[in-house]
């Protein structure tokens, strides 16, 4: 799969999977920043990528994120549409700092990975509920 991807700035590196069996890429900071203390921040990526039809980008924290920063993804796992590609529509990572002291990302820090995944979208219609009751949230113990 071909994927365009705009660099915003020149110095701004491509993403790239680390290993051949990587199911993500990774994406780093544009440029230096601080996530101040039980705040969220958003760090540049200095890209826009134009996922493919179909299909959404997934972005996810790298497995090591918290324990080398102390951040985490706000959101858990942020969603790309494929429509959200413009000439402004960069890349941004929400990084929280749940911790009491600000914490300094350089340029260049690979913070999160990309995955994308193809999905169906489904056609909504009415009707009255069947089955059998589950017994709500948690219901399976």
């Amino acid at each position: 799969m071909k994927v365009r991807i705009t660099k915003l700035k020149n110095d701004v590196e491509l993403p790239a999977y680390q290993t051949e069996g990587a199911a993500g890429f990774d994406l780093a900071a544009a440029e230096d920043c601080t996530v101040p203390p039980g705040q969220s921040f958003l760090v540049p990526t200095g890209l826009v990528i134009a996922t493919p039809p179909g299909h959404a980008l997934f972005l996810t924290a790298r497995s090591s994120l918290f324990k080398k920063k102390g951040l985490m993804l706000a959101n858990g796992v942020g969603t790309i549409d494929s429509d959200y590609c413009g000439p402004n529509d960069q890349i941004f990572l929400s990084c929280y700092n749940p911790g009491q002291t600000p914490v300094s990302v350089s340029k260049g820090e690979r913070l999160a990975q990309g995955i994308f995944v193809p999905f169906t979208r489904a056609e909504f219609y009415e009707a009255q509920a069947d089955g059998q009751n589950r017994g709500g949230f948690g219901s399976t113990g």
